[in-house]
């Protein structure tokens, strides 16, 4: 499972702002006006922590569907209050922190068939419930009964090639699964989803009792599939209101860190820490603060105005950050381990049987101009994107075929593969296939004679780096007689309309790409396997299928090569459009506020957090 993420780093200064960024300046922000050298700890103090421009939270339940699956929600929101089975992200080091997991590591067997994970005792819920195997049970039996609901499912994988899962005792869980897996693997994109989930919430309405250690287990509704169907309905219907998020008497049982003292509909969101969390750090801030904003030009005045403890900085806005410096805030560029993309429809009646050419995605992929953008848009600051394999952070997957790519900017190289495939090529004008038909030199199959290149592309406001992108993108599209017609929304509506089940749209931009989270390990099967949840564009290559499957049960000596193949192939074959991918964020936080890391995953842990005087 991969989170779709919202880029803010790159806007310019707008002459309004927000009625909410208005109300968010004047919360009651504890940020510093000048530089801390100070060294001695000070117990309590508020931190305030920007959010996407558009991306606020608007989903709590921890089984996610696809229309809120974002780094907003999930990273950002939930797993301050729901911690995962396990942590990823070891400072900004992409691998597995066993030291803030809720279990012990793996012990894999029968010939890597069976899984036994031990849970650690010392983590409780705060209706003083332990955390133990019966909540992981919870977690599996309604991911079971409700897996189309989720948007992390891939049929054939979890849960589907988990044959049984059992509480061993009160602190083991052994899975059974259907075939033997690669460890890593199962471990970093398998077990990595389980959020153990609280007994209290195993009923069906809200003034049903809640369940406790002491309930029988076999009078608990989830342990029917018409009794799992009917919990996670009500929990997501609980979770569709969101103005009772911070006293709803479902949401405040929490086993992280933090727990929700109030949350607005439009998202701002004040955390205070909870007392009986069971992990290795507990939190020195007496409040931590998400505050929504609707453009990053809107959340840089109140950064100016020192309304934020830890916000970004513009692209366009780079000159000023010694101005920044001198208010007392760092600049630390935020990467992560991810790439970045659009998507387009493959099953849109209209655009769908050109998006399925190979040779049309390769002509359009070269009018992306990647390095230009970068040099122009975001001041030098971002990678190429080649596959799905991240590039911006070092790590052993990405080879050389990811880092280099197959298709560089080249109207002429466009051009030609229109013309070589039946389309009459128009520059500034309407090209339009002339020669329909399944042959290697006709349009393809689904394409009728003068079908023209005209496509819809929406992507995420608040970002003037990436309008400017789309313009460069509609600019050189016309050098070939394709026309785009842009438009733009904000990041949350963007990502519900990139639906796999909707065939109305065309192109979605959320402009900001996927972070491997809460699947590590890049091997793609949640986004480009044929069935996958989080598939939004409906890609479908039995190949492509067959590589990924491969990756997940390759022996460790085989794994390196099984995965080249499988990059290799994604970028030669385009599911996607790729596009730059800049920093997550410029972050400037004030040099008083210290323990903060930036995780690759986009995990934030501010319980780690603390000021100095």
């Amino acid at each position: 499972m991969k989170k779709r993420i919202r880029r803010r780093s790159s806007a310019v200064i707008a002459t309004t702002v927000a009625a909410i960024t208005l109300a968010a300046c004047g919360s009651g922000s504890s940020a510093s006006s000048s530089s801390s050298s100070g060294t001695t700890k000070v117990q309590g103090g508020v931190a305030t922590f920007a959010e996407g421009p558009g991306a606020n939270p608007n989903y709590i339940f921890p089984l996610t569907p696809g229309t809120n699956f974002s780094t907003s929600n999930l990273s950002l929101f939930q797993e301050l209050m729901y911690r995962p089975l396990y942590w990823f992200g070891v400072g900004s080091n992409a691998e597995i922190n066993y030291q803030y997991s809720l279990a012990k590591p793996p012990v894999f067997s029968n010939n890597n068939q069976t899984v036994t994970v031990d849970l650690n005792q010392n983590y409780k819920w705060s209706d003083g419930e332990p955390v133990d195997a019966q909540d992981v049970i919870f977690w599996m039996n309604l991911v079971k009964a409700n897996r189309a609901n989720w948007a992390a499912y891939v049929p054939g994988a979890f849960p589907d090639n988990i044959t049984s899962y059992t509480a061993t005792s009160k602190y083991q869980v052994v899975f059974q699964l259907d075939k033997s897996y690669n460890p890593t693997w199962f471990t970093y994109n398998e077990l990595s989803q389980i959020t153990p989930l609280p007994l209290a919430w195993d009923k069906t309405s809200l003034s049903a009792p809640s369940p406790t250690a002491s309930t029988p287990v076999s009078s608990l509704p989830d342990q029917t599939t018409s009794g799992a169907t009917a919990v996670y309905n009500f929990l997501n219907t609980q979770a569709g209101d969101l103005s009772t998020y911070a006293t709803s008497p479902i949401w405040s049982i929490v086993d992280g860190p933090w727990k929700l003292k109030s949350f607005t509909t439009q998202g701002k969101a004040v955390f205070v820490p909870n007392p009986t969390y069971g992990g290795p750090v507990k939190p020195t801030l007496s409040e931590f603060v998400e505050l929504p904003f609707t453009s990053d030009s809107a959340e840089f005045n109140v950064l100016r105005a020192k309304g934020l403890t830890y916000g970004y900085i513009p692209v366009s806005d780079l000159a000023q950050k010694s101005v920044l410096a001198q208010e007392g805030y760092t600049l630390q560029p935020w990467n992560l381990f991810g790439f970045n993309y659009w998507v387009e429809n493959f099953n849109n009646p209209t655009a769908g049987p050109i998006f399925k050419q190979l040779y049309f995605r390769q002509a359009f992929q070269h009018l992306i101009d990647q390095q230009q953008w970068i040099q122009s848009f975001l001041h030098g600051l971002g990678v190429p994107t080649y596959s799905p394999v991240p590039t911006a952070i070092a790590n052993p997957f990405a080879d050389s075929l990811s880092k280099t790519g197959m298709y560089p900017y080249s109207i002429s190289a466009a051009k030609s593969l229109l013309t070589s495939h039946g389309w009459d090529v128009k520059p500034n004008g309407v090209t339009v296939c002339v020669r329909p038909g399944t042959a290697a030199n006709e349009c393809g199959a689904g394409i009728a004679a003068n079908t023209p290149l005209t496509f819809n592309l929406q992507y995420a406001s608040g970002l003037s780096s990436v309008s400017q992108e789309m313009q460069a993108l509609k600019s050189a599209a016309a050098q070939v007689g394709i026309t785009i017609n842009l438009s733009q929304a904000p990041f949350n509506q963007v990502i519900s309309n990139a639906s796999p089940t909707s065939t109305s749209w065309q192109m979605e931009n959320w402009a900001g790409g996927w972070v491997y989270a809460p699947d590590y390990a890049p091997t793609g099967g949640e986004i480009f396997s044929s069935t996958a949840g989080s598939n939004f564009g409906s890609y479908n290559d039995p190949t492509a299928d067959k590589l990924i499957n491969e990756t997940h049960t390759a022996p460790a000596s085989q794994f390196n090569s099984v995965f080249n193949q499988y990059q290799d192939y994604m970028v030669q074959q385009l599911p996607v459009f790729y596009q730059p991918n800049p920093p997550f964020q410029l972050s400037e936080i004030q040099s008083n506020l210290k323990g903060v890391t930036q995780n690759p995953y986009a995990n934030i842990t501010p319980e780690t957090w603390y000021f100095v005087k």
